[in-house]
């Protein structure tokens, strides 16, 4: 995968991304909330993230305030809450735009990707999710399906390729 769809973004805790594991792994790209009906699937990401990561897979949460205002706290509120609440240990972004003027390059490229009625576009509301593949493609989960479905889990074992 080009590293580069990922340049310019930077940890949720202020340090650098590591863009070079991104780009060995497939990556579950989701944008997410703290104040959102849908924020308990976190704990599916979490699960998914414990499964998969030492196959090449990551999950990485894009906190996104575009949606309700849902999520409006700082980085080290957002950091408190997904650790204490949730035990997250995939990477967070810091938070951004993912639809309109201010959407950022990564969104731009990832709402090409059409979703499995063949939609693209706006990212429909909190907790859509793209998984890119180390060749970069892509394939959309719009925001009610669930992190662990049968579809995502079998789009991320297709992506990681069998257990050695």
């Amino acid at each position: 995968m080009d590293s580069s769809i990922f340049n310019g973004i930077t940890a949720l805790d202020g340090g650098a991304l590591d863009t070079a594991a991104l780009e060995e792994d497939a990556v579950l790209v989701v944008n997410v909330a703290s104040r959102c009906g849908l924020t308990p699937q976190y704990e599916g990401l979490e699960r998914l993230q414990k499964r998969f990561a030492d196959r090449g897979f990551t999950v990485l949460g894009v906190p996104c305030n575009q949606f309700a205002e849902q999520e409006p706290g700082s980085a080290e509120e957002i950091l408190e809450f997904c650790s204490t609440t949730y035990g997250t240990t995939f990477p967070l972004t810091e938070k951004l735009e993912v639809n309109g003027e201010g959407r950022h390059p990564l969104y731009a490229w990832l709402t090409e990707a059409n979703d499995a009625e063949g939609e693209a576009g706006e990212i429909q509301w909190n907790f859509e999710k793209f998984l890119v593949t180390r060749d970069g493609d892509v394939s959309r989960f719009r925001p009610k399906v669930e992190p662990e479905s049968d579809e995502v889990v079998a789009a991320i074992e297709a992506a990681i390729g069998p257990v050695t």
